[in-house]
């Protein structure tokens, strides 16, 4: 049997096959659109595996004082802060709500707890909860990364609150803050479970701007095609309206042009391209008369990765800088990875806030040197010298004429200042580190071979052999010259007993892994 296709032929029956169209796409976007807020059966503490805590009596007081942090413990212990609203029903109360505070921090052997407060912005209200880590834990899990949830805030629909996350003791400088807002009747999980909401009209973007109800806004994000799709209700009278894409800042500044749907459009559907996800791109939209009210939607919140490679080295002033595109809360620091999958170990006098442009004048470029960004949802490192067109100067470990030493030799490109120290390993970073020995600088070869790691060393120190071999030791060099150095570093040098052969040395190159010299 054959089948016909009919092909409507009339206006009509066109406008009528589009109405269909944008009304299916319209509930497809907004199901896909909407979350429901996660259930929980009652509230409580949790900690990552391997770890034991337990609540601890709190009396809502928020404590002011601090001490000051131990030259051990960095300000970036506390890893992130994140912040979510949890649903608890019962069959017949209905549901309330609760704020779900997630922290992360690296346990450090000073650290007893956590305590997140949370205060409402309108009445001052504060709560707080608390743990401790068990004795047993902090001595075995010292250095290891910690994961905490709290379940017990009870909060308000359209709350604002403003959280803190302090340690136990609380040590001055050392805690993450973050504002957050409950939602309201108007998200469809909380309309329809929460009690407060019942008998309130649902929201619609018409009963927003004062006029008959009608569908709701609809968006949709192609990540594939780089667009933001978007429905533009269609009620009797409605005026045209413009959407364009923009970046939040204190005001939404352009990032494309405005386009306008006009309301006797077939289609009322809008392709938005857009060239980055980043968190401050945002959705703006007002209908076409005087003195409109433009409302903002920002599909992209929570994609920071992008901010992060804004990051340019300068070679002439040998200055490494970084611009947020979008507002930001936190801070950067520069870092170094004693070894390949290794914590990133900031730099002193590194830390910089992030709510602006931050440049670091004569910095080293080592592949191990690292651009560190914290915030409360998280931190990110990026590596930017790691591409081999930067040029880095090399730490090798030989014997020394005399056999009781050491020979610490450093090859660079140009006439480089170094300096050596000595350092002990203990549970917790930083090493335990003394003694510096400036480099005694060597003159630059007659005749280069074009690779500078051939070439005769350019400074060198002599260590005794007593003190550099052995388990826990390590020797860490750097250059003085620059403003912002990443250490090599070489750690358990197990030196042979054996006599060396007249005329020979084992040249050892450091890449963060234990090695052995002969003698």
């Amino acid at each position: 049997m054959r089948t016909h296709m009919h092909t409507p032929r009339s206006g009509g029956h066109r406008a009528m096959l589009a109405r269909w169209a944008v009304t299916l796409l319209s509930l497809t976007w907004s199901t896909y659109h909407s979350l429901a807020i996660p259930r929980v059966t009652e509230c409580g503490l949790s900690c990552s595996q391997g770890f034991t805590c337990r609540n601890h009596v709190n009396r809502n007081v928020f404590n002011s004082f601090c001490r000051q942090p131990p030259p051990s413990m960095s300000r970036s212990v506390l890893e992130a802060l994140m912040l979510s609203t949890v649903m608890k029903c019962a069959p017949q109360d209905g549901c309330s709500l609760l704020l779900r505070v997630h922290a992360s921090l690296t346990l450090h052997e000073s650290l007893r707890g956590l305590e997140a407060c949370s205060m409402s912005l309108d009445t001052q209200e504060t709560h707080c909860h608390s743990m401790r880590v068990s004795r047993a834990s902090r001595r075995q899990q010292v250095g290891q990364q910690l994961q905490v949830h709290f379940n017990c805030f009870e909060v308000s629909m359209a709350q604002s609150l403003y959280i803190t996350l302090r340690t136990v003791p609380h040590f001055c400088g050392v805690q993450l803050n973050q504002q957050y807002n409950v939602e309201d009747c108007r998200d469809e999980d909380v309309g329809r479970n929460v009690p407060d909401c019942f008998g309130e009209a649902p929201f619609s973007w018409d009963h927003y701007l004062g006029r008959p109800s009608a569908e709701k806004l609809s968006y949709w994000v192609d990540r594939s095609r780089k667009v933001v799709l978007v429905q533009v209700p269609e009620a009797p009278g409605s005026p045209d309206y413009y959407l364009r894409l923009c970046l939040k800042w204190f005001t939404c500044e352009d990032a494309g042009e405005p386009v306008q749907v006009t309301a006797n459009s077939v289609s009322r559907m809008v392709s938005l391209p857009y060239s980055q996800e980043m968190p401050c791109l945002c959705l703006e939209s007002w209908p076409a008369t005087p003195d409109a009210v433009r409302t903002q939607t920002c599909p992209f919140e929570d994609d920071t990765e992008a901010l992060w490679d804004a990051i340019h080295y300068h070679p002439g002033s040998q200055a490494l800088s970084w611009e947020p595109a979008c507002p930001v809360s936190g801070h950067v620091s520069l870092c170094w990875r004693p070894g390949p999958g290794a914590h990133c170990l900031e730099l002193e006098n590194s830390d910089r806030p992030a709510h602006r442009r931050v440049q670091y004048s004569l910095v080293d470029t080592q592949p191990q040197l690292c651009l560190k960004f914290s915030t409360s949802l998280g931190f990110w490192v990026r590596c930017p010298f790691e591409q081999p067109r930067f040029p880095a100067w090399k730490m090798t470990i030989q014997w020394a004429p005399s056999r009781a030493h050491l020979r610490v030799a450093f090859f660079s490109p140009s006439p480089t200042s170094f300096q050596v120290r000595l350092c002990h390993r203990r549970k917790m970073w930083p090493l335990a580190c003394h003694q510096k020995l400036q480099a005694t600088p060597l003159p630059p070869a007659s005749v280069s071979r074009g690779d500078f790691t051939t070439d005769p060393p350019v400074a060198f120190v002599d260590i005794p052999r007593d003190e550099a071999c052995g388990p826990d030791t390590c020797i860490q060099g750097w250059r003085t010259d620059m403003h912002f150095s990443a250490p090599q570093q070489l750690c358990n040098l197990q030196c042979a007993a054996e006599a060396q052969t007249p005329g020979t040395s084992d040249l050892t190159e450091l890449h963060g892994r234990e090695l052995r010299v002969k003698k």
